[in-house]
């Protein structure tokens, strides 16, 4: 589709992340390449800004995460919001985005779209999964969601909000095939022997609950397989410390690891996508690296464990059957998922080493995965572009 306009088009873009500048970037390009005078303003990081991006505010103000770091930041992101808000009220833009950041984003699309002002976002929030009351405040904020999975577009239509699955970024920039031995090198790992990834997760409190419970998952199989070899990416110096404890703690209660030499289980600074790439098996936390492991095509096995109350309340509030993609895209049971008291050394390791030394069961996942990955390999970022710029087109006619 190409559009041509009288007068310059205006798209107004609150991204609040990281991987929002990332997303809100690949999408500026795909519509630079439909209309090329495309004015862009609003909230946007490095990488929107190379590409002529106006942002009235740097992008690291709207990044929080957390429970408590939002509330201290609570009146410095209302009146950002304020601010963003009456500037696209008085200086209405064609389109107005949000690009995830779901807190701060819909309450402000829904004051614009109150405005009379067009509105769309980008990344839906897990409302099919919890909290799905929120679908309300969706369908009033916006005329357009923009999800990555199907799975999200089908909870859509059943709740009559205007939808468009475009897939999935990740699946664009990931080949169907990977260089494992390429990795491995680069990475310092044996080509021969086995390897398996452990990721407790990028967050202090993940890593405080989930690293030393794999850490003795690796010591429970390399007693049953001595030649094993352990991968850990850090995400941060802060989260490397903390893996570095946990080992030390680990090795000391067991008194065993000195068998195995210092470098059986080894740590690294970031390099999450190689030693994914690098492993044979992953055990992991669960979250969004799930869908870069099934991506990698690698057979894995989720678990998760968070404070007991906290698992009380949310447990009641989840309606997903699952909680790591590669089961909700396929709606069906490929990855184990082990939870709170369930996560133990023994029923980890039986699942790692079973996958490790089942052919049948590598080649089933492999082929799952790889419909899956083809199945979310959509040129998001153009399928996006041609749904904003449609949108913008009905409500211009």
């Amino acid at each position: 589709m190409h559009t041509t306009a009288s007068q310059t088009l205006r798209i107004g873009i609150v991204a609040g992340e990281a991987s929002g500048d990332i997303l809100g970037a690949d999408l500026m390009k795909s519509i630079l390449q439909q209309v090329p005078d495309c004015q862009f303003e609003g909230v946007g990081g490095e990488r929107m800004c190379a590409l002529g991006f106006n942002s009235h505010y740097p992008i690291e103000r709207l990044a929080v995460m957390g429970l408590v770091e939002p509330l201290k930041r609570l009146p410095e992101l209302l009146g950002i919001r304020h601010e963003l808000c009456e500037h696209f009220i008085s200086n209405p833009p064609d389109l107005f985005l949000g690009i995830d950041s779901p807190d701060f984003n819909l309450n402000l699309e829904g004051k614009l779209r109150a405005a009379g002002i067009t509105t769309a976002h980008y990344v839906s929030p897990s409302v099919w999964a919890w909290r799905q009351k929120r679908i309300i405040k969706i369908k009033k904020a916006v005329d357009l969601m923009l999800t990555l999975f199907p799975f999200e577009e089908s909870f859509y239509q059943q709740h009559q909000v205007p939808v468009k699955f475009v897939g999935h970024p990740l699946a664009d920039r990931f080949s169907i095939r990977q260089d494992q031995q390429a990795d491995r090198r680069m990475l310092g790992l044996s080509k021969d022997a086995p390897v398996v990834a452990l990721l407790p997760g990028s967050r202090g409190g993940e890593v405080k609950l989930m690293a030393e419970p794999f850490l003795e998952t690796a010591l429970w199989c390399l007693e049953k397989e001595p030649d094993l070899q352990f991968a850990i990416p850090a995400a941060n110096a802060a989260r490397r410390v903390q893996i570095e404890k946990a080992l030390e703690r680990v090795s000391d209660k067991v008194s065993r690891l000195g068998r195995y030499g210092k470098d059986t289980i080894k740590v690294y600074n970031g390099h999450s996508h190689e030693v994914m790439s690098a492993a044979d098996v992953v055990l992991m936390a669960s979250g969004t690296t799930t869908l870069e492991a099934m991506l990698l095509k690698k057979p894995m096995v989720v678990a998760y464990r968070m404070a007991p109350l906290s698992y009380a309340i949310i447990s009641r509030m989840v309606k997903s059957k699952y909680i790591s993609l590669p089961n909700l895209l396929a709606d069906k049971p490929l990855v184990p998922e082990i939870l709170q008291n369930e996560v133990t050394a023994e029923t980890l390791g039986k699942l790692v080493l079973e996958r490790l030394h089942n052919p049948a069961l590598i080649q089933h996942l492999n082929d799952e995965f790889e419909q899956l990955h083809r199945q979310l390999r959509c040129n998001a970022s153009e399928q996006a572009a041609d749904a904003l710029l449609s949108l913008v087109k009905q409500r211009a006619a």
